[in-house]
């Protein structure tokens, strides 16, 4: 079978590039021939988009009907299971971490109201004032990674409140956004209110430099030239973590577990490190215990966990732990399981198996490593030692008695999150920040005055 053809879309259609690049699966078989754009190109999509609306944002009940699009029907000729089927060999994510994020699609794009309620401030003016949220730009453009589909919601959300979107894939994963463009058209977007634009990183560069605001999403390489740039946000890895200053109990170890293995350690949410002020060895034993029992599976067996790799990312990523446990970690995987790191599933594709290492310093400069499967590293954490091995967190799990250490926490500039006890990391509702208030990153208040401020 011919992989299949994914070309950009501008004002509303495809248009076929001569750019091109051939998109493999995890079983190392050709499954998407991808078209490029290339600079002058894009610059015309940027061009359009500029020159189409009048920044009023589209009906909002075009983003619930392509939420159901998306999730049930056939969107441009693709029913929904052969898009999960694709996603799934793309980027290696099972079929139960793909209808997770389909699910979270539909829920983010059924809330979109009620977020921007819970996220902008109500203010009770007296007669003749009042306050409008408007986008602080016309143009949004996105640059998605590949481990989640869940983020593309995050690029809707911009749609919603009125801007014209370029939206730049994931290289292992144009399929989710090219969905969900298809959708939003089919329910009612006006055409020239997004483009889809598969593309290089110099041109994706290009795309974030003439937008308004932006969003990037990467590993820490790639967002590193964004961090601190007003009119861009990052979201870079997630390096969370937990605090352990309880007794370890089944029920607190299976919680811990859970948090680091969900999705198969693909989300910037999932547990990377562990600080306990409890017997270091007797935590991480615990974790491995469990975590060791789960199946290496391929991604479209029901029962998988594991994200599936490549044979050539696999081998690499097998390859940066050995350096890691030969280099003072200590492995308590490998002495419950003495099988091989990387395993074959049988059809052509890898899983690397769930690694729990330990060091005895809270200092180590290896905590926080994120890799794409469930990955711990357990250290020891002191009274004395407050917040500051607990920082640059998107998640800290807070499991403790300890009231103060909860706000000091909570105070710390860079944890962005924080969760008590055993509520799992990726817990939210409307209006509760992620990385901050996304909402207020894409408006800002305008005062109105007078008889116009009904």
């Amino acid at each position: 079978m011919a992989p299949q053809a994914i070309n950009p879309i501008l004002g509303g259609r495809e248009t076929v590039s001569s750019d091109r690049v051939l998109l493999t699966s995890v079983r190392g078989q050709p499954l998407a021939d991808v078209g490029l754009v290339p600079r002058l190109l894009a610059q015309v999509a940027v061009d359009g988009l500029r020159r189409g609306g009048d920044g009023s944002p589209p009906d909002p009940a075009i983003f619930e009907t392509a939420a159901q699009l998306f999730a049930h029907e056939t969107v441009a000729g693709e029913t929904y299971d052969a898009y999960a089927h694709n996603v799934m060999l793309s980027t290696g994510l099972t079929a139960s971490s793909v209808s997770q994020a389909t699910a979270d699609i539909v829920t983010q794009l059924s809330e979109l109201r009620a977020v921007t309620m819970a996220e902008l401030p109500s203010a009770g003016f007296t007669s003749g004032f009042g306050t409008r949220w408007v986008p602080r730009g016309e143009v949004f453009t996105c640059l998605l990674a590949s481990n989640h589909p869940a983020p593309n919601a995050s690029w809707v959300q911009a749609l919603f409140h009125g801007y014209r979107v370029l939206v730049r894939p994931g290289g292992r994963d144009p399929f989710t956004p090219h969905r969900l463009l298809g959708a939003l058209l089919a329910a009612g977007l006006p055409p020239d209110s997004a483009a889809f634009v598969p593309c290089g990183h110099a041109v994706g560069e290009y795309l974030v430099d003439v937008a308004d605001r932006a969003l990037v999403y990467g590993g820490e390489q790639a967002v590193a030239r964004w961090r601190g740039q007003e009119s861009v946000a990052v979201r870079g890895p997630g390096r969370a973590k937990a605090l352990l200053d309880v007794d370890p109990t089944d029920e607190v170890l299976d919680h811990l577990a859970f948090t680091a293995s969900f999705d198969g350690g693909a989300r910037c949410t999932n547990l990377s490190a562990v600080f306990t002020s409890r017997p270091v060895a007797e935590v991480a034993d615990g974790l491995a215990e469990r975590l060791t029992k789960i199946p290496a599976l391929p991604a479209t067996d029901p029962e998988a966990v594991l994200l599936t790799l490549d044979r050539t990312r696999a081998d690499l990523l097998g390859g940066q732990l050995s350096r890691m446990r030969g280099d003072g970690l200590h492995d308590h995987s490998g002495q419950l399981d003495d099988r091989d790191t990387v395993v074959e599933v049988g059809d052509g594709s890898c899983v690397v198996r769930p690694s729990i290492l330990s060091t005895d310093r809270a200092d180590d400069s290896r905590l926080g490593t994120e890799l794409p499967f469930p990955f711990v590293i357990v250290a020891p954490w002191h009274h004395d030692d407050g917040v500051v091995p607990l920082r640059d967190s998107l998640v800290l799990n807070l499991i403790t008695d300890r009231r103060d250490l909860v706000d000091r926490a909570v105070r710390e500039p860079s944890i962005r999150k924080v969760a008590g006890g055993l509520a799992v990391p990726w817990a939210t509702a409307p209006g509760i920040p992620h990385d901050g208030n996304f909402t207020q990153f894409l408006l800002e208040p305008k005062g109105i005055i007078g008889d116009i401020a009904g």
